[in-house]
């Protein structure tokens, strides 16, 4: 086999680099799999790079097969589609997903890769993770038929959000932005788009991805009473301030977090992680959904391009990552 792989590591905040890796032979149990594609979660991934992470939350936001510690060096990321090269014989030179850091090849145990379904392009798969998280946040929210629903923030997550609640039948769903851009996005996945200011009101469920403090306040500002806001955003290190004086009491409003990383008894009893990634590869045979991918870019290029996107000179949802055929 060949042993040589090159990885993409934070040396310190703001300054990444590749470095050479000799990977050990797979074991019983294990796979070899060859990176084809990976992505960047541009909220999350641009935060680590920058040093954001608080030393609180070191531990909680530890990537699977992570490297390092935060806030460097640091191999990090989570979002990797290759080919199995060498393993189990059934699968062999199948298309996997990882939640594996940018490299060009790796060794995992087979538990730790999902097969990626005949009806979704590799390059497409790149968006299991989040749409495996927007799996979990409308688990957690359990809309309903002919909900009043508005999902603020056209990132990444926001946007996975809303192609999926499209699909729920006699919504009425707006995707809300402070970017007029975004309806360019929100039209390709088949969704009404408005800006903060124009968003309807009366709201059952407001989903908040827009990591703002102003965004937040508009999700509470929209709900009808006894109305649902489910909080996706991840805000590092910052603090964000709330107005739960006022109507907050009086018109019963609630505020609830989806955690990511697990899934709720009492939202899903007897489904685990494996339910919810099998799920999201399945919705990813919409091709509507390529609509998320916004930019891509070599590997060798990566230490260039991560800079640019934690800074906004590259504006994406997901950038993807193209191996090729480097070693």
């Amino acid at each position: 086999m060949n042993r040589s792989a090159r990885a993409f590591w934070l040396r310190s905040p703001g300054h990444g680099e590749l470095r050479d890796v000799t990977l050990a032979e797979p074991a019983e149990g294990e796979v070899l799999v060859r990176a084809l594609y990976s992505g960047v979660s541009r909220g999350t991934e641009t935060l680590v790079f920058r040093g954001g992470v608080p030393e609180s939350q070191h531990a909680v936001m530890r990537a699977p097969f992570q490297e390092g510690e935060f806030p460097g060096p640091v191999k990090y990321g989570y979002l990797s589609v290759g080919v199995v090269e060498a393993g189990p014989a059934e699968l062999v030179g199948r298309t996997v997903f990882c939640l594996y850091p940018h490299q060009t090849r790796y060794v995992v145990p087979v538990s730790a890769v999902t097969v990626v379904p005949q009806g979704v392009p590799a390059a497409r798969a790149v968006l299991a993770g989040t749409v495996e998280t927007a799996v979990n946040a409308l688990w957690d929210a359990a809309p309903l038929v002919g909900d009043r629903i508005a999902v603020i923030g056209g990132g990444m997550v926001g946007c996975s959000v809303a192609a999926l609640l499209a699909r729920f039948p006699g919504v009425r769903l707006q995707l809300v932005d402070a970017d007029p851009g975004r309806a360019k996005t929100a039209e390709a996945l088949g969704v009404d788009f408005a800006t903060p200011g124009d968003a309807l009101d009366g709201c059952d469920l407001v989903v908040h991805a827009s990591a703002t403090e102003q965004g937040l306040t508009r999700a509470l500002e929209l709900l009808t009473p006894e109305g649902t806001v489910i909080e996706l955003s991840w805000y590092g290190d910052r603090r964000i301030a709330l107005p739960l004086g006022e109507a907050f009491h009086s018109r019963r409003l609630t505020v609830r977090s989806s955690q990511v990383g697990t899934v709720s008894p009492a939202a899903r009893s007897g489904r685990g992680y494996a339910d919810r990634l099998a799920l999201a590869l399945d919705l990813l045979a919409d091709p509507a959904l390529d609509a998320l991918i916004t930019g891509e870019s070599a590997f060798e290029e990566l230490p260039d391009v991560l800079p640019k996107l934690a800074s906004g000179e590259i504006p994406a949802l997901c950038h993807r990552v193209r191996y090729g055929d480097i070693g």
